[in-house]
């Protein structure tokens, strides 16, 4: 009998699924004559609390010495320094105190932070207070020029109290910038021009029963954030997010992967918390009674190692990160039989999100689980946006092919029909009510029956089975036209060459509106000769019908994707627009008449 782990010819998808409990699948699917099809679970969606200071002052009490957050002092060469629930508790406390005596009243805080204890903190201070947060990167104060990004929500904001515990990082937006009235809390005062508060000092603040009586006193409907869209096709847009959108999120996620994801048990992660997901993390965690390692790596060249050297050490049962991480952390199990050990010791779950994953990367990801412990892992994907708090859909069923998953309970999904595609749109209580002070936007992202435009398309696994789920079929404004007048289906496509050139190329930019041929920007992962390149891309054209999905010429570009120029998110996706726009003239060679010998000429 052959052996599952030991024999490469064994197909992976002969191996058992490691247990995972998961929501069943229990669909009310209706189809319209327009072509319209609406889904959603018969599951209710679960009683929850939207109170979340309260709630998370409950089980910090029932937690007291347990480590709620772990965080190593430096990268690359620190140890885990662990803060507690109590402490955790106390320190928030002392800030909504200090945040009720001296915080302008109904105006938010603005929170440019890494994700450290004192994110956390002035978080739930603030809620505790009755104070919006607005939590942007660090990158936004670390851009130079204008800080425009900064300045355009610091105009829409007027924030009563600005929070950096990285005074340095931000010293030089913060001085260049007209911040009005509002007060700085940073690490080290000492370092910025302007007057400033030091973090430390408002821990030291005797908390009274006024934080009890504020917390006791929010209200479901209260703003509890402003959350930044990408800005991918502009500045950003601030999405109005109440208590109630945040806690019936969560419970959404907890009644579907919850109990096999096991937010209150042990996590490493990295996604940002300003971001919807990351953010979505700490608080789960926080609120479940679970332990946070913070994982201060990424998914880039320079930062990944220090996500591996982690996950060597901290095994855990769910593990969360972008399809671009998922193609670097095979890279390395397969190369690492310690790091592989430990990954898959005690793992049943594994969630992407942030686009979709592709098939290779998902079945070497599978291969090595089946290698090491005899069993396929669960795969989950989040589909959500910043308007929905985080994921929306999941995968809450066995299955190997890549998607999107099903809406989890309480969420209505829309699917309108273009063309062989659908057009995703949701209605539900974690869904936003809109922008901070744009009615037209605001407006244009609902359609005539409240349903929340994502302008991402989706199709069926199988039309017939809807339980199977449905898979990303692009991105409306990704899509664009050449000079011949077809049309480049951008999302679709890019997952297609991601695909044929695994495990080689990281990731593809494709170039451009309005130019005679298709193009290609692309990364490698490794060393690769250009001839080989040419002939998987010549490969990949046989299969493609129609100029406008064949490629005609590429160049590998040698510096990665640039975070600081938002060529990059922090969630570790690659900003298309951002790139292009940034290096015209790597495109413009592309088009050259006569292009240079760096150029692959593919047609």
């Amino acid at each position: 009998m052959k052996n599952l782990k030991t024999d490469p010819s064994v197909d992976y998808r002969s191996a058992p699924v490691r247990d995972a409990k998961l929501l069943p699948v229990d669909l009310e699917v209706e189809r319209k004559d327009d072509g319209c099809v609406y889904v959603q679970s018969r599951i209710p969606l679960r009683d929850y609390e939207a109170n979340i200071p309260a709630d998370f002052a409950k089980k910090a009490e029932e937690m007291g010495d347990a480590a709620a957050l772990v965080k190593r002092t430096a990268i690359g060469t620190g140890e885990w320094q662990a803060t507690s629930y109590r402490e955790l508790k106390s320190n928030v406390d002392a800030a909504a105190q200090w945040l009720l005596d001296n915080a302008p009243k109904g105006r938010p805080l603005l929170l440019m932070s890494d994700n450290t204890p004192s994110f956390s903190v002035i978080t739930f201070a603030a809620w505790s207070a009755g104070i919006p947060v607005c939590p942007v990167s660090m990158v936004y104060g670390a851009l130079g020029g204008d800080f425009g990004r900064l300045k355009h929500v610091i105009s829409k904001i007027k924030p009563g109290i600005i929070f950096t515990e990285n005074t340095k990082a931000a010293a030089s937006a913060l001085d260049a910038l007209d911040l009005g009235d509002a007060v700085i809390v940073t690490g080290e005062p000492d370092g910025l021009e302007k007057p400033a508060v030091a973090y430390r000092d408002i821990l030291n603040t005797e908390p009274t029963d006024a934080v009890t009586q504020s917390i006791n006193a929010l209200k479901a409907t209260d703003t509890a954030a402003y959350m930044l869209t990408s800005g991918s096709t502009g500045l950003p847009k601030l999405v109005v997010i109440t208590f109630d959108n945040l806690a019936a999120n969560s419970a959404q996620c907890m009644q579907t992967v919850g109990e096999a994801a096991g937010w209150d048990d042990v996590m490493l992660d990295w996604l940002p918390w300003h971001h919807a997901a990351g953010a979505f993390v700490m608080r789960a965690v926080l609120l479940e009674g679970g332990t946070l390692y913070i994982d201060d790596g990424k998914p880039t060249p320079a930062l990944f190692k220090e996500s591996l050297r982690n996950l060597r050490e901290i095994p855990v049962s769910y593990y969360n990160n972008v399809p671009l991480g998922y193609g670097m952390l095979a890279d390395a199990i397969e190369a690492d039989p310690e790091l592989s050990k430990t990954f898959y010791s005690r793992m049943r779950l594994m969630l992407y999100g942030g686009a979709g994953l592709s098939q290779p990367v998902y079945d070497r990801i599978q291969q090595a689980a089946v290698r090491e412990t005899g069993h396929r892992i669960m795969f989950t994907s989040g589909y959500g946006a910043t308007e929905t708090v985080s994921a929306f859909m999941l995968i809450h069923f066995e299955t190997d092919d890549v998607g999107i998953g099903l809406p989890t309970p309480g969420s209505k999904i829309k699917l309108v029909p273009q063309g062989d595609r659908y057009e995703l749109r949701v209605k539900g209580p974690n869904v936003t009510a809109g922008y901070l002070d744009e009615p037209e936007k605001t407006a244009s992202a609902f359609d005539e029956e409240g349903y929340y435009i994502t302008g991402d398309l989706a199709v069926f696994h199988d039309e017939d089975r809807p339980e199977k789920g449905l898979a990303f079929a692009g991105r409306a404004v990704e899509e664009f036209k050449l000079s011949s007048g077809g049309w480049v289906y951008g999302g679709a496509l890019r997952d297609k060459l991601l695909k044929a050139l695994a495990p080689d190329v990281m990731d593809v930019v494709l170039c451009d509106e309005n130019r005679p041929y298709l193009a290609l920007l692309l990364w490698t992962n490794r060393e690769v000769s250009p001839e080989s390149l040419r002939d998987r891309l010549r490969a990949f054209n046989e299969t493609q019908r129609g100029g406008a999905s064949r490629i005609v010429r590429a160049l590998v570009l040698t510096d990665p994707p640039d975070p600081n120029a938002h060529e990059m998110s922090d969630k570790g996706t690659v900003n298309r627009r951002a790139v292009i726009d940034r290096r015209s003239a790597d495109v413009d060679r592309l088009f050259a008449e006569k292009p240079d010998e760096e150029i692959i000429i593919v047609e």
